[in-house]
């Protein structure tokens, strides 16, 4: 069920974020305690504001009264990914070629399933991380069918 409402949401507000020049980033629908979330994660290079993320919001849920997928009652909510923005398709790891992300993979690559690190090199088959341990830099070769998530990730 939860793929239908993700295929059938990004069906009817592709048009609608592309209209107005912005990227669709994510969507998730996930249940919280006993209240369902539609959540529809939108960026532009210069970010979003309260204003965009309003309407976006109001188009989405005149077409999802139209055209709506999920039966029981649910909160949609539309907003920027935040600092520590998902990464989900290459485009995205493109984008991200020099900046701190904190990535897990589906099986252990040298031992390890989660990595953190800057993004060096995305070829669009592998994801190279630089980690630093102790006073070296260790660059390790992830594949990109085997990264399970990854998202940006701040550093303090």
């Amino acid at each position: 069920m939860t793929e239908n409402v993700i295929t059938v949401t990004e069906e009817l507000v592709k048009p609608i974020v592309d209209e107005m020049n912005l990227e669709l980033v994510d969507i998730e629908f996930t249940q919280e305690g006993k209240n369902w979330f539609l959540r529809v994660y939108i960026d532009s290079p210069q970010g979003v504001d309260i204003e965009e993320c309003g309407t976006i919001s109001e188009k989405l849920s005149e077409q999802l009264d139209k055209n709506d997928p999920i039966t029981q009652p649910y909160f949609l909510e539309v907003s920027s990914p935040g600092a520590e923005r998902p990464l989900k398709k290459r485009i995205d790891f493109e984008k991200a070629v020099g900046k701190h992300v904190y990535m897990t993979t589906y099986e252990p690559i040298n031992g390890e399933k989660s990595f953190e690190g800057k993004l060096s090199d995305f070829n669009g088959e592998t994801v190279v991380i630089e980690q630093k341990v102790k006073t070296r830099i260790k660059k390790v070769e992830l594949p990109f069918e085997k990264v399970a998530s990854a998202r940006l990730a701040v550093v303090f």
